[in-house]
């Protein structure tokens, strides 16, 4: 039984999905999936290409659909670039692409993309109206592509670095998840025993008759502070993040001094370092491939390096390129990229193998990252379980104190 699938879309938000079958031309029973208005608008397309409906059954779809996240745009690409290598042209492609696909929001991108395609946009164009998905970068590799007349190559070399890309940022979540997520163990267990735990023992030390070590009364005034101010201290800290993430959305100031001192944060600040210059260099090496000039390109390297430090000093660069200094001397006068990178691209440059060498340095701090999250997460394990065990023992420490001396109060 042969397959296939098929969509018409002419506004996005009014379509519905379609599972239907029907005969084409050969008499053989055919069937598939669709997005259409209607059944009518369904059979109309249909028809088209020589399919005869026989029946069609409107699909329920989630409201939501799920968020389109960058993992899906590299997966999109990758199964377009193969489509049109494949020799299918490109409005069938997409229609293939959106049936394969199970995340609703996902789907109604694509055919919204196809929707622009079929009305005589380029492709450039159609994913430009979409800048939440597609960004500057990718609007302008699909563009050169284009130009070229090397679509297919170049939504290859696109998913290449997508896939990289999302590679180095997963790793470089994975250094701080682990951290992140034992510490707030530690604050939530803390919270537990200031508020269900140390009252029982300061009922029990009342009866004592003795005055309580020092620690043991720090302790219990914290404790009484969570019970009868924890709701407003959690308030404050709740509100004070929300303005901080209010300013931190609109002050390119205050990022560029978080970036900053990121950087320069022990055992992370490293990792944040190799994976900006793999951007940098993975980005770069793309672009130049893609035949873009190279002032272009650095523009939209600067937005790819993920932190305001490197995109500060890639678009100084950018102007002194412009200006006609060569790149290894704009890198050089930045002072944040490793004197093995400068010399990689100055061979690069001398060699008309740009793209090739900043490859290769892409390649090498990408596995630089992956060795750094791994020697960071066998490094922090014993850290943090020290960390979790003193905040935990000193808390049963300054409850325990008190009995251990009751046998001088006794005496």
């Amino acid at each position: 039984m042969a397959t296939v699938a098929t969509a018409t879309l002419k506004t996005p938000k009014a379509e519905s999905l379609f599972a239907w079958e029907g005969r084409d031309k050969r008499g053989q029973r055919v069937k598939g999936t669709a997005s259409a208005i209607d059944e009518a608008a369904l059979r109309v397309d249909l028809r088209r290409q020589g399919i005869a409906l026989a029946r069609a059954r409107r699909q329920r779809e989630s409201l939501k659909g799920g968020r389109v996240r960058p993992a899906d745009i590299a997966i999109f690409s990758r199964q377009l670039s193969t489509m049109l290598v494949a020799g299918i042209p490109m409005v069938q492609s997409f229609e293939i692409v959106a049936s394969g696909v199970d995340k609703p929001s996902v789907r109604k991108l694509i055919l919204a993309i196809k929707a622009d395609v079929e009305s005589g946009s380029s492709l450039h164009e159609a994913l430009a109206k979409h800048p939440l998905y597609f960004d500057d970068l990718y609007v302008n590799l699909v563009r050169a592509g284009e130009q070229a007349g090397a679509l297919d190559t170049l939504l290859d070399k696109i998913a290449t670095y997508k896939e990289k890309s999302e590679a180095t940022k997963k790793k470089v979540k994975k250094a701080l998840f682990y951290p992140a997520a034992v510490l707030s163990v530690a604050f939530i267990v803390t919270l537990i025993l200031m508020i269900y735990v140390i009252p029982e023992f300061q009922g029990l030390f009342k009866g004592f008759g003795a005055n309580l070590p020092a620690f043991t009364m720090l302790v219990i005034h914290i404790s009484q502070i969570v019970q009868h101010q924890g709701v407003w201290i959690a308030i404050l800290i709740g509100i004070g993040a929300v303005i901080f993430q209010h300013f931190y959305k609109r002050s390119r100031k205050l990022r560029e001094v978080l970036d900053r001192l990121s950087l320069k944060i022990p055992i992370i600040g490293p990792i944040l370092n190799k994976a900006a210059i793999s951007r940098y260099a993975r980005t770069l090496a793309t672009m130049f491939a893609a035949g873009v000039p190279l002032v272009e390109a650095l523009e939209s390297v600067a937005g790819a390096c993920g932190n305001i430090v490197y995109e500060d000093a890639v678009l100084k660069m950018r102007d002194e390129v412009a200006a006609g200094q060569r790149l290894q001397r704009a890198m050089e006068t930045q002072n944040i990229f490793p004197n093995m990178v400068v010399q990689m691209i100055a061979v690069g440059e001398e060699a008309g193998s740009l793209d090739e060498m900043a490859s290769k340095v892409a390649t090498f701090y990408e596995a630089e990252v992956d060795n750094a999250v791994d020697s960071m997460s066998s490094l922090l394990e014993p850290l943090i379980m020290v960390i979790l065990g003193v905040i935990v023992g000193s808390l049963v420490i300054a409850m325990y104190l008190p009995i251990f001396h009751l046998g001088d109060v006794v005496g």
